[in-house]
This record gives structure tokens, C-alpha cells and sequence, in this order.
């Protein structure tokens, strides 16, 4: 690596913490205003004080003005390098307040700007609202923040930003704005709008104002978060439940999707065909697992109450629960599984696989059906009414493929740390999946992942990592030809 690109990503390190730090300030004022933790007020402000004097001497040591470094390589590059500092300097506040290790502080920062969910804690219910809300702001951060501010600086620096917003992992399959910065001014103004919205539908539905406000930032974000030990089940709620549902497929839906419609030059290009495909699976899904939890003795308002929230926590990959879904029995278990791997739309804060790419291999494996019965017969393909290269569909089927080894190495070595098979299993894929909960009494809703082995939980914010980062990124990073002139 050149040692001008070393200074590129560092300065642009120091360009994504520098919000970071000042973030910080926001629970630390929460603290001093709310009386509920004097010394986690002096906490956040000193992290604030060290990530803020770290992101400035970064930018001020290694800015130059003649960078010019728009290659794929770098973006990769600044992509994995900036998710790894924003977690290290997330976890900051939380292993100074708490009495955990740096594993747990690590893990749970991790999980929050994976957007994951899975979390260490317990006692949320009295904990300090600073440590709360900073739980809930890292969360929202990840959802699409670091995506926008890319978006946001690199234009200004002569840096073209798309490739770096698809290599991040949320890619835009159309570009009804001309511009990468209106794209992002876009989305930002969509996110906020959506979480405004949510907080006061949920004020609405009876939750408090400053619970309203994390779980509005955690549901925006499919991150799944909650302040309640109990998560979003401590309510006992149904118009709490139905707005948070409401909100949650509005997350996974392509956050380019709602700016394109609200845009004169959108109106008619607003069918995106991963929105029908997704809510006919979610639509599914629900119908299924509320026919089963009616086969196994619940009452059917009890049925589709539980299963349509818990569903659609699972495949917007959110990650709240009302109860521990893991103890409706096997075939429930491997329906959530199977949600694991679905996921959200492409452009939405959601993680896991993704609609579009299994539409596309449904695709690509009907036409090549179709190549064998006819071999001389032109089979075309088209995804919202563009044709789809034979590149992209092998580009699909690799993913898939490391998707499938990614998963099944990582369960192994987690099982060798002591864990169950199923426990291993759904652990990782959850974290993949940037979801949450795992499945069984280990690491299902009714519990967390405090208990098991740091070796583990080490895997596993890998697992979350990768997942973010939608593989590719991450791997590519790792080729020895990466790092070669």
C-alpha cells in the first residue's frame, strides 16, 4: 500500500470519528439534565474529549490537498477500516461506565452499528438514560450514517462516492439522482423523517417520550435495540406492537425508494420489484407461523398477534421480540432460521441476504433449466426492466456460495468453543444477518450472549462484521494481491 493512500484512509478515519466524538456529547448532556448518572456524564465527555482529539489530529496530521484516490481499491479499503475505529471508539463509553470486559463493551458496540441487536447487557430497565440513548445513537449511526457521510464528504474531496456506497453493502440499483450528494442529502432527509415519524406514532400508541425516542432510532435502523430487558414484549401493548411492525418493514424497505417517490422525476418509476417480493414473503411467513402456533394450542388472535410481530422482526432482521419464538418448536425454528437468511431490500438499513439476490438466483437457475431443455434457444433475463448480465448472475452465485462457507465455518469454530449446535448455528447466522436474537436457551429471545465463551463472541462480532459488510468487502481486503503496488 502507497503511503499516499495511508493518508487517505487515515484522514478519512479522522473525518468519519469527528461526529462520532461529538455524538458522545449528546447522552453526557442527557445524564447532567436527567440527574440519572453524574459519573457516566463525566464518562461520555471524556471519550468525547479523546475520540474528538484523535479524529482532529487524523485529519489535521494526514490531510492533503492534492489527493486524488477515487481507485475501488481504496474505497474497500476505507470502508472495513472505518467500521473497525467507529466500533473501538464506541465501545469507549460503555466499558468505562460498566462493569464488563472490553470483549463485552467491544461486542455490544459492534452489534449496535452492525445494526445487529444481539447485546451483553442486562438491566436495562435501570440503567442510566446516557448509557441508553448512546446505545440507541450508535445504532442509528449505523443504519445509514456512515453510508450518507460518505456520500456527503468524498464529492467535496474530487472523490467519486458511489463506488464506496456500494461497496459498503447497501447499493442503489438505480440513480434517479444525478448527483452522489443529492443522493445522500436524500436519504439522510428520508431516515430522519421515517425516525421522527416513528417516535411520534409511538408516543401516540402510549410509550414514553424518551423510550419512544430510542426504540423510533433502533426501528428506523433495524438494529432492535431496546432500553426494556423484555424488549418491546415489556409493553404488553398492541398498538405499541402495530406501529413498531408499521415502522420496521418501512426500514427494510430501499430508503431511495420513498426520495425517488416524493421526487417529480420518480413518479413513475416507483415499482421496485424487491418491495412485492418482500411483502409476499413477509405475508407468508406470518400465515404460516400463525397456522402453526393455532396447530399447537394458541388461541388465533394470540397467534397472528405473536407471530406477525416476531416475523417481521425477523426478516427486517430488527431483531425485537414479545417472546422467545424459540419455544414454538421445530418447525417455527426453522422457519426463523430460514427468515434469517432472507432479509430486507437492497438500499434499506436491513441485512442478511437480500431480496434482490434471491430473486436474481431464482432467476438465473430458471434460465439455466431452460438452457438445458433448449440448448439453442437465447433465454434473456431482465430485473426491473434492465437485462441482467450473465456477470451479475455469477456475481450472485458467488456470494451465495461465500455466504454458505462463511456460515458454515463460523458455526464450527463456534461450536468448538462449547456451544450447541443449534445455539452455534443461529448465533452466527443471526449475526450475519445483522438480526439480533439467536434461537434456543442459550442465545434465544429469552436470554442474551453474556453467557457464552469470549472466543465466541469474538466469532460472532466476525460474523456481524462480515455480514455489514456483505463479505465481498471485507474478503477483498484480506487477498495478498490487495496490498500489492
Amino acid at each position: 500500500m502507497t503511503k499516499e493512500r495511508a493518508y487517505f484512509v487515515l484522514f478519512l478515519n479522522g473525518l468519519f470519528l469527528l461526529p462520532v466524538g461529538a455524538a458522545m456529547l449528546v447522552p453526557a448532556i442527557v445524564d447532567i439534565v436527567s440527574a440519572s448518572g453524574g459519573d457516566d456524564a463525566v464518562n461520555f465527555l471524556t471519550s468525547a474529549a479523546v475520540v474528538g482529539g484523535v479524529a482532529a489530529l487524523l485529519v489535521a496530521a494526514f490531510r492533503r490537498p492534492d489527493f486524488r484516490l477515487p481507485d475501488r481499491r481504496t474505497g474497500y479499503l476505507v470502508t472495513v477500516s472505518a467500521w473497525l475505529s467507529v466500533s473501538m471508539c464506541g465501545a469507549i463509553p460503555l466499558y468505562g461506565s460498566l462493569d464488563i470486559s472490553f470483549t463485552d463493551a467491544l461486542f455490544e458496540s459492534v452489534s449496535a452499528l452492525t445494526t445487529t441487536g444481539a447485546t451483553v447487557l442486562t438491566g436495562l430497565d435501570d440503567m442510566p438514560q446516557g448509557l441508553l440513548l448512546w446505545r440507541s445513537l450508535l445504532q442509528w449511526i449505523g443504519g445509514v450514517g456512515i453510508i450518507v457521510m460518505a456520500l456527503s464528504v468524498l464529492p467535496a474531496l474530487s472523490v467519486g462516492g458511489m463506488q464506496f456506497f456500494r461497496s459498503e453493502s447497501s447499493d442503489v440499483s438505480e440513480k434517479p439522482f444525478p448527483k452522489v450528494r443529492q443522493l445522500a442529502q436524500a436519504i439522510a432527509a428520508v431516515y430522519v423523517s421515517l425516525t421522527l415519524a416513528c417516535a411520534i406514532a409511538l408516543i401516540f400508541a402510549g410509550m414514553p417520550v424518551f423510550d419512544a425516542i430510542n426504540h423510533a432510532m433502533t426501528t428506523i435502523a433495524t438494529g432492535g435495540f431496546s432500553i426494556k430487558d423484555a424488549s418491546i414484549g415489556f409493553y404488553n401493548s398492541l398498538p405499541i406492537e402495530l406501529v413498531t411492525e408499521v415502522f420496521m418493514v418501512a426500514g427494510a424497505l430501499p430508503l431511495a425508494f420513498y426520495a425517488v417517490f416524493l421526487t417529480q422525476r420518480g413518479r413513475n418509476r416507483v415499482v421496485d420489484q424487491q418491495i412485492g417480493a418482500f411483502l409476499l414473503i413477509l405475508s407468508l411467513a406470518i400465515s404460516l407461523c400463525t397456522a402453526w402456533n393455532i396447530s399447537q394450542g394458541m388461541t388465533p388472535q394470540e397467534a397472528l398477534r405473536l407471530s406477525a410481530f416476531n416475523v417481521t422482526s425477523i426478516i427486517t432482521d430488527t431483531g425485537f421480540a414479545t417472546t422467545d419464538f424459540s419455544t414454538w418448536g421445530s418447525f417455527a425454528i426453522g422457519l426463523f432460521f430460514m427468515l434469517y437468511l432472507v432479509g430486507g431490500c437492497a438500499g434499506s438499513t436491513a441485512g442478511a441476504i437480500k431480496i434482490f439476490r434471491w430473486q436474481l438466483l431464482f432467476s438465473g437457475s430458471v434460465a439455466g433449466l431452460r438452457r438445458m431443455l433448449h440448448p439453442n434457444v437465447v433465454v434473456s433475463m431482465r430485473y426491473q426492466e434492465k437485462a441482467v448480465s450473465d456477470d451479475a448472475i455469477s456475481a450472485v452465485r458467488n456470494f451465495f456460495f461465500l455466504y454458505l462457507m462463511t456460515l458454515l465455518v463460523l458455526s464450527l469454530l463456534v461450536m468448538a468453543t462449547g456451544l450447541d449446535f443449534l445455539s452455534a448455528t443461529s448465533a452466527v447466522a443471526q449475526g450475519m444477518a445483522n438480526a439480533g436474537p439467536g434461537l434456543g436457551p442459550v442465545v434465544g429471545p429469552g436470554t442474551n450472549f453474556a453467557a457464552i465463551p469470549e472466543t465466541a463472541k469474538w466469532l460472532i462480532m466476525l460474523a456481524m462484521v462480515l455480514g455489514r459488510l456483505e463479505l465481498v468487502t471485507f474478503y477483498v481486503v484480506l487477498l495478498p494481491s490487495f496490498w500489492m503496488r
